[in-house]
């Protein structure tokens, strides 16, 4: 009987706090919405929600991509070298691939190891075709598939706030980041995660 009142009080204790500590709904703008199944570069199952709490810088590309994709990747290094140690680890970097046939778990790894991305901020990830519709969407970016397996698609850095908001934008590629999308992300690392 001791047991179960301590069980008890233990209970009334923790639960009020628990209540607590879930997350706020998401803003109605939020691509964190999208409940698309996702897998990233070492197979492992997650939605966008589960990005939520710090910025990201999001972009789409495909692995086979000779010219365009590479530099996307630059410009996403680019911004991450720009910034301080304690700065990097408040930000995730998004790759979402637009070519679900072709880039499988193997895929995604092979170029994240090729190109040094360190897992702790850099995700490669993969969905179904539909998930790639409604992602490029909400992010703006247009593609199309070609008749030779690439595709045609716009090539944008795009920056979420820590609850799935799209702040800014940059079609600028390279490594010299783009001034003003480098001073978006770096507000939103110094801007409260709520």
């Amino acid at each position: 009987m001791n047991r179960l009142i301590h069980a008890l009080l233990l209970a009334c204790l923790l639960l009020p706090g628990l209540a607590a500590a879930a997350p706020a709904a998401l803003p109605d703008d939020s691509i964190y919405l999208l409940e698309d199944a996702f897998s990233d570069q070492a197979g492992q199952p997650f939605v966008l929600a589960d990005r939520r709490g710090k910025p990201q810088v999001v972009a789409m590309f495909y692995t086979s991509c000779r010219y365009i994709c590479p530099l996307i990747v630059d410009s996403a290094k680019g911004v991450e070298h720009a910034l301080s140690p304690a700065e990097r680890s408040r930000l995730g970097i998004l790759l979402v691939s637009l070519d679900p046939t072709r880039d499988d778990t193997a895929a995604l790894a092979s170029v994240a190891a090729k190109r040094k991305l360190d897992p702790a901020r850099w995700t490669l990830a993969r969905t179904e075709a539909a998930g790639v519709r409604r992602v490029a969407a909400l992010l703006g970016i247009r593609y199309r598939a070609l008749a030779d397996g690439e595709f045609n698609h716009s090539s944008a850095l795009v920056l979420l706030d820590a609850q799935g908001r799209v702040l800014a934008r940059t079609e600028t590629l390279g490594s010299v980041p783009d001034p003003a999308f480098l001073a978006a992300v770096k507000a939103a690392l110094a801007a409260p995660a709520g």
